[in-house]
């Protein structure tokens, strides 16, 4: 495990800067963001319905997620705000003036909720989020605009094998999405996203992979072969409105991980992962090390979990406090927002609390 980990950090110290530009995933919570963004492998709750349906597989026992609003937000919010105030951080119209002063700044925004129930082997859930990155050129003629808005209605099944060892998850997301990709939006145009997105309605699979060995760390390695045969919006008009543009294709992808468990106490124990993605889909990026991921994360009692890992190059780290009902949880992680010939990060912070029955 060490060998493989030492060999993936070479690559990235290796890999030549090349073209950048963020990857945005359908989903990533909380707790993979503290870890690094590697966390296929080790998914344990009711996020497994979207990050990986096998991972239902591990569920102990049925609970119902009621509330888990969820915020991620720049490190550039503050002073964006303390040069132009605005009130909502999802309105390109409210958040123009802070950019102007501010141009070059990149600001990112994402809330997202995720009510559901899940048990072992199965769940059900409605996710919803809004997300709005945004950074005005140097001459302030244009803004390089990306805005998501999905409402979807997911579920998922696990299927056990060899008493647990192997598992093999699907899901389906039944997802309504509202976009806007426009790297040169102009600044003195119409800036209502409601009339700028384009909305579609798109039915999306996932299948997932987990193989645990039955040895000391529990080594695991972990697949999920993502939005199978790709992800079109063209089903229809979606059920917020009606535009002549559908959002984007998603591709088919790929994402592979390797895992391993220790137990350090009765009450101590600790998950490490690394994690590749776009295996499929990654030859579209020229800077590989975009798609390395790793992590690691420690329980104590389930009471208390620290985490910490590595992303794109950058740092992250997470801290939870869980108790039978309630959840606090708080991280931050950077984000490569550069140029091909300038790395940029873009830090953020995230903080989520839920409410589970």
């Amino acid at each position: 495990m060490k060998r493989i980990l030492i060999t993936w950090i070479t690559l990235v110290c290796l890999t030549p800067i090349a073209k950048a530009s963020e990857r945005r995933a359908f989903y990533s919570g909380i707790r993979c963001l503290g870890m690094g963004g590697a966390c296929i492998a080790v998914v344990n709750d009711e996020t497994a319905l979207l990050v990986n349906p096998a991972g239902l597989g591990k569920l102990k026992d049925f609970f119902g997620t009621v509330f888990d609003p969820e915020l991620d937000i720049s490190n550039s919010a503050n002073s964006l705000y303390s040069s132009s105030t605005f009130t909502n951080p999802f309105s390109l119209e409210a958040i123009k003036p802070a950019l102007d002063a501010n141009r070059g700044t990149y600001l990112h925004s994402k809330a997202q909720v995720f009510p559901s129930f899940v048990g072992r082997n199965f769940g059900i859930g409605i996710y919803g989020n809004n997300l709005l990155d945004a950074q005005m050129s140097a001459d302030g003629t244009t803004i390089d605009t990306y805005y998501r808005s999905d409402l979807a209605l997911v579920t998922g099944f696990n299927f056990r094998f060899f008493d647990g060892r192997v598992k093999l998850g699907v899901n389906a997301k039944l997802i309504d999405r509202a976009e806007v990709d426009n790297s040169t939006l102009s600044s003195g145009g119409s800036l209502d996203l409601g009339s700028l997105s384009k909305e579609g309605l798109g039915l999306s699979t996932d299948v997932g992979l987990i193989l645990a060995a039955p040895w000391m760390l529990l080594p695991t390695f972990s697949a999920v072969l993502k939005d199978v045969g790709g992800t079109s919006f063209g089903s229809g008009a979606g059920f917020r409105g009606s535009t002549a543009l559908r959002p984007n294709l998603v591709s088919q992808d790929l994402d592979l991980a390797l895992a391993i468990f220790p137990i350090h106490s009765s009450s101590v124990r600790s998950s490490w992962t690394i994690e590749y993605r776009g295996l499929l889909a990654g030859d579209k990026e020229d800077d590989k090390s975009k798609l390395m991921h790793a992590g690691m994360e420690v329980n104590f009692g389930d009471l208390f979990f620290l985490r910490a890992g590595y992303n794109q190059r950058y740092w992250t780290a997470g801290f939870e406090l869980a108790s039978e009902h309630f959840q606090w949880q708080i991280a931050s992680y950077g984000e490569e927002v550069g140029t091909s010939t300038a790395n940029k990060e873009d830090r953020r912070y995230v903080l989520k609390f839920a409410y589970r029955y």
